[in-house]
């Protein structure tokens, strides 16, 4: 039975999931757009619409997910939806930590002032390299989901199969030796990115922590516009790192089965794991202003014939 409290927050998490089609769908407008007015496919460009199709794509199978459990809860099992749509969450959630991943290593490289010869080899060949990293996370994430799509019914044992929103409710059928090798590749599948973001993430903000104590000392203090953008630059990428941990936490703690079929503990866990992205999509259009004109044009738009009404 779905308590009131767990309903709230599965509720909740509707709401985040039309957020975050908001949010990336304005990512992947403008990304889109200014990779067809320059005719160029630059890497910064390449990463955003990667990791902005996949996002506006899983939380569209969220939302749809949960309209079908709760209006066609039946056909939903039988009709074997729920494996199609847990291969799907697997093959975006995955594919989504790893575009974050190689956006954190984007930033890394492009704006730390380190001067080892690996990272000078990085950033002359990272446009060159970007567009097999990205193909590399594709083919990745697709090889991590084909054993969801797997329709096993050898020896059963019901578990709670928590991959999405609506679908962490429910009870599946699998071999007892497939489960833990599900787990483990569900587990490599989102550390390994996890790490990298780890990695890129701490080295970046070092690097922009000790340049701007730098800038503090030589220049004329917080008021310095320089030294404001690297300390916002800090922030953005703090927030990321954060956002990535909680989430990977998330996750790790639906795929053990660490609580009960709908409970309150299981609903917290989806709200959060819609929050997330979406969370991390804000502060993207939040800290580049490319991000933010098509939603000023569109608030302009909408209130220009509120004002004529008025007038």
């Amino acid at each position: 039975m779905v308590t009131s409290f767990a309903l709230l927050f599965l509720s909740i998490a509707v709401i985040e999931s039309m957020a975050g089609i908001l949010g990336n769908g304005i990512i992947l407008a403008v990304s889109l757009s200014s990779c067809i007015r320059n005719k160029t496919w630059s890497p910064y460009d390449m990463i955003m619409i990667s990791l902005s199709f996949s996002r506006f794509i899983l939380y569209s199978c969220n939302i749809l997910d949960f309209l079908m459990v709760v209006f066609c809860e039946q056909s939903y099992y039988e009709e074997n939806v729920f494996v199609i749509i847990s291969a799907a969450f697997i093959f975006l959630n995955s594919s989504g930590l790893w575009f974050g991943a190689w956006l954190s290593v984007f930033y890394c490289i492009k704006v730390a002032s380190f001067t080892q010869s690996f990272f000078i080899w990085l950033k002359q060949r990272i446009a060159r390299l970007m567009p097999w990293m990205v193909l590399t996370s594709w083919l990745y994430s697709f090889a991590t989901a084909i054993p969801f799509a797997w329709d096993d019914y050898g020896v059963p044992i019901n578990f709670t199969a928590a991959l999405s929103m609506a679908n962490s409710s429910a009870m599946r059928t699998t071999r007892k030796d497939s489960l833990g090798l599900l787990i483990l590749l569900c587990n490599a599948a989102i550390s390994l990115p996890l790490i990298l973001s780890v990695v890129s993430s701490v080295l970046l903000i070092r690097s922009l922590w000790v340049h701007s104590r730098q800038m503090q000392n030589n220049a004329s203090g917080f008021g310095d516009p320089s030294l404001e953008a690297h300390v916002k630059a800090i922030k953005s990428v703090c927030s990321f790192l954060i956002f990535y941990i909680i989430y990977f936490i998330c996750v790790l703690l639906l795929l053990c089965g660490e609580f009960s079929l709908l409970s309150n503990g299981q609903s917290i866990c989806v709200a959060v794991l819609a929050a997330c992205p979406a969370g991390h999509s804000m502060v993207l259009i939040w800290s580049n202003p490319k991000f933010q004109e098509l939603p000023a044009r569109i608030w302009m738009h909408t209130n220009c014939p509120a004002r004529t009404r008025s007038m």
